[in-house]
């Protein structure tokens, strides 16, 4: 397979992940433009030609080599990318995907988001229905096994959010499920998985052979934790909402240079945790200091929100002036929405940074919400994954962070 020609790129968008693809197709075929103006530029220099005559001589020798078949889409502002596919959801609730270009010989990615609880197309359109995290995993397993019966050469799921990621841990007679999904997309051929922010890299310790790309989204958050006054200014605290938490938020800590603090949460697992507002935390403790700071804290995701809530209520009882927080996945299920209402209405906090790892309509129009954007992460590791490039700066981020602040 030629990695260096976008033609043997295929990406394939389930129902729930088409919006997240289209915005990442978008960033490759903007970084393949680039490559490829910047290819042309350096050739034509030093071989004394303008453009269109390198062009002419690149795509005769490729298609002299590939046996006349025309590969010159390298070279073309807007490479086809993004593969047609036919999703059929049918009344007893199967679900059947239909790849309609040929994927023979590619190397495909297939994109969804298992937390998109909108309404999504199905039939051509005649269809929509708003489907579970477990209707969005069957829609990854029929579209990875219709690209292996089309002969792909390689398969990737991209999956922001990793699904059923906080059954990680076996606790008594329970499975160890995110485990065995690694295991069903392993056995269905699937070469790599591309994720955000997994709960526990102890998922990825669990596969045999398939191979586990976790991205973090601390340069988009941070750069937008720069432009806040609070933050600027420098009178803030970092503070880690959990003990599981510590090295996320000593990573921003150590990033502005700010003391960290933490939470320690004492529950009481007698109880039974009904709603967000009704939660088994019975006491909490702060090792460190936040009165009259602004306090940032940072999580991976943010489910009902009860214990993030019961937090925030603490640090202002205890004197913070503003709190802040940051999450790479804000899946707000249930009634969390309308609790974080309250809780901003009630002064318990400033803003909540998440990222559009999942499709939200109704969060964005909340005043307390700000959604960074993380498709171009995405883009730029496909695009490397596919050229069998490093990942080296993408997954260890400091240096760039650390050169955004300087110039802040």
């Amino acid at each position: 397979m030629n990695h260096s020609d976008p033609a043997s790129l295929a990406l394939i968008a389930c129902p729930g992940g088409e919006v997240f693809a289209d915005e990442v197709v978008l960033h490759l075929r903007r970084q393949y433009q680039r490559r490829a103006a910047k290819i042309l530029a350096d050739l034509s220099e030093k071989y004394g030609l303008d453009s269109a005559g390198v062009l002419s001589r690149i795509n005769f020798i490729n298609q002299a080599l590939s046996c006349g078949q025309a590969v010159s889409d390298y070279f073309e502002a807007h490479p086809a990318i993004k593969v047609a596919t036919r999703f059929t959801f049918f009344p007893n609730g199967e679900i059947k995907a239909e790849i309609e270009e040929p994927v023979r010989g590619r190397d495909v990615y297939i994109i969804q988001d298992p937390e998109n609880r909108y309404p999504v197309a199905f039939n051509e359109g005649s269809v929509t229905k708003s489907l579970s995290v477990n209707d969005h995993l069957m829609t990854i397993i029929v579209t990875v096994d219709a690209a292996r019966q089309a002969g792909a050469e390689r398969i990737t799921v991209v999956t922001p959010v990793y699904p059923y990621s906080r059954q990680h841990r076996k606790k008594g007679r329970e499975g160890v499920t995110a485990s065995r999904i690694g295991s069903i997309l392993e056995a269905l051929g699937v070469h790599r998985l591309i994720t955000l922010d997994i709960h526990s890299m102890e998922i990825g310790n669990s596969f045999n052979c398939m191979l586990l790309e976790n991205l973090h989204a601390s340069y988009q958050i941070t750069r937008h934790l720069a432009g806040i006054q609070e933050i600027k200014e420098g009178d803030f605290v970092v503070v880690s909402p959990d003990t599981g938490a510590v090295d996320r938020n000593k990573f921003y800590a150590t990033a502005f240079k700010r003391p960290l603090a933490l939470l320690y949460k004492e529950r009481d697992y007698s109880r039974v945790t009904k709603d967000a507002l009704d939660n088994n935390i019975a006491n909490i403790r702060l090792l460190g200091d936040v009165r009259g700071k602004t306090v940032f804290m940072a999580d991976d995701m943010i489910g009902t929100g009860g214990t993030l809530l019961e937090a925030m209520r603490f640090l202002r009882e205890q004197g913070a002036k503003k709190v802040i927080c940051a999450v790479s996945l804000p899946l707000f299920s249930g009634r969390a929405i309308e609790h974080f209402d309250n809780a901003y209405a009630g002064g318990l906090f400033y803003r909540i940074i998440g990222t559009n790892a999942v499709y939200q309509e109704e969060l964005l129009r909340r005043e307390w919400y700000v959604s960074v954007n993380i498709t171009k992460l995405f883009a730029r590791t496909i695009f490397r994954l596919h050229q069998d490039q490093s990942l080296s700066s993408l997954l260890d981020n400091r240096a760039i962070i650390e050169r955004l602040l300087a110039e802040a």
